[in-house]
């Protein structure tokens, strides 16, 4: 038995030794067909675990209808929905692909995904460009104006972004979020100060490159104007760390957590990719105006990487502005989340450190062991999406990942390792 402990101890320390080492950076912004060669047309990757058409959540099956429309696979949003139903589609999730999205996630051919390089593991990730706020795809939106902004980032913003980033030579991102985190950011809900440092850092090479002065200042509004833009930049970075941190014999680390509003799936890196689900859950939090939670939709998206990487409602104590927005009562309890999971983490990133908390690092590493054994789920930030298809957010919150997929996850680990 000292040998399996010894074993599983020497794993995750090289686990966690390659999510400290990562060093990510944003390094362009391609077509998703570019990034991705195995993206065909009528091919759609979602958010998630695995999802057929039948299972799939109203806001999934609103945002399946909307990217078939923008991609010119249907006519209209009942004909993409028939579609659909008769097996036109192909869905993958895409986490399969090296690549991330939130709330649905949808990733197709003609949209323009950030890449992220771990230049230390040379992988990459990639994400969408976030849309902003209001009726958006990732939380089911598909009329008029959300396939229209969809289009400019296609055609006008996205191309601006990855000749801005090719000529300055990349973003390193490690830093943006260590500054983030004394900002007031956790990197899930909110994103304000990283954005706004995105944004500095990219608008000279924004300005040299733009060729149209009147497109320049649309970019730079719409980024300025968008408080969850660096949203998409983490979700990315944390693919990017993570991936690296796969296929580790005897490793009990969780590489990724997602959910399609459905299931929740965990993958850990002893067990490689397979996927462990259980029923996603009800977030609890604060809803907009006029809605309440017989409107919402269970959890959704792929956002939950950055929790892996500790961020996210690891982080929680870096963002007291965030804990009374989410439900969590008041600001001094934001620490309160954080504490709870390093209960469940093999350490911390003495990079990514919390002032509020005399400098602690971010917990770092989930551990699927102790999980189970102390019952501590971990802690996820997350919007929260209407039931039904096309109506969008309806208002933003916390949710526990369910326990069921860190038993099975540690249940194959055992049985992998040869403990009865």
């Amino acid at each position: 038995m000292s040998d399996l402990v010894n074993k599983i101890a020497g794993a995750n320390e090289e686990a966690v030794r390659r999510m400290l080492a990562a060093d990510p950076v944003l390094i362009d912004v391609i077509p998703a067909n570019e990034a991705i060669p195995e993206l065909k047309p009528g091919m759609i990757l979602h958010a998630g675990p695995p999802v057929d058409w039948e299972r799939m959540c109203g806001p999934m099956r609103g945002a399946i209808a909307g990217i078939a429309v923008f991609e010119g696979w249907a006519d209209d949003l009942a004909d993409a929905e028939a579609k659909a139903a008769a097996g036109a589609f192909d869905f993958h999730p895409n986490h399969h692909f090296s690549a991330v999205g939130p709330m649905t996630g949808m990733t197709t051919i003609s949209q323009p995904v950030m890449v992220v390089e771990n230049r230390t593991f040379g992988n990459r990730a990639y994400c969408t460009i976030n849309e902003g706020l209001g009726k958006v795809m990732r939380f089911g939106g598909n009329d008029a104006e959300v396939l229209d902004r969809l289009r400019w980032l296609r055609d006008g913003l996205g191309p601006a972004i990855g000749a801005a980033l090719r000529e300055m030579g990349g973003v390193p991102l490690k830093a943006v979020v260590a500054r983030g985190l004394t900002m007031g950011d956790e990197m899930h809900q909110r994103n304000v100060g990283c954005s706004g440092l995105m944004l500095r850092a990219i608008s000279p090479a924004l300005a040299r490159t733009a060729a149209d002065t009147q497109e320049l200042a649309r970019a730079l509004a719409f980024i300025g104007g968008n408080d969850q833009f660096f949203l998409n930049i983490a979700m990315a970075l944390g693919k990017a760390m993570m991936d690296p941190v796969r296929d580790i014999e005897g490793s009990t680390v969780v590489t990724a957590m997602s959910r399609n509003g459905t299931d929740f799936g965990i993958r850990v890196s002893g067990t490689g990719d397979q996927w462990f689900t259980a029923p996603v859950e009800m977030p609890e939090g604060l809803y907009f105006p006029g809605y309440t939670d017989a409107d919402a939709n269970p959890d959704m998206g792929d956002s939950t990487i950055v929790e892996t990487i500790g961020l996210g409602g690891f982080a929680m104590a870096a963002a007291p502005a965030v804990a009374g927005f989410v439900g969590a009562g008041s600001a001094s309890e934001a620490a309160n989340f954080t504490h709870a999971m390093a209960e469940i983490a093999l350490g911390e990133n003495p990079e990514w450190t919390i002032p509020a908390l005399d400098y602690q690092g971010v917990p770092t590493g989930i551990d699927v062991r102790l999980v189970v054994e102390t019952g501590v789920a971990p802690t996820i930030n997350t919007g929260i999406a209407h039931r039904e298809p096309g109506v969008g957010q309806v208002g933003a919150g916390v949710v526990k990942a369910p326990l069921g997929c860190f038993e099975q996850a540690l249940v194959a680990l055992a049985e992998r390792m040869g403990v009865a």
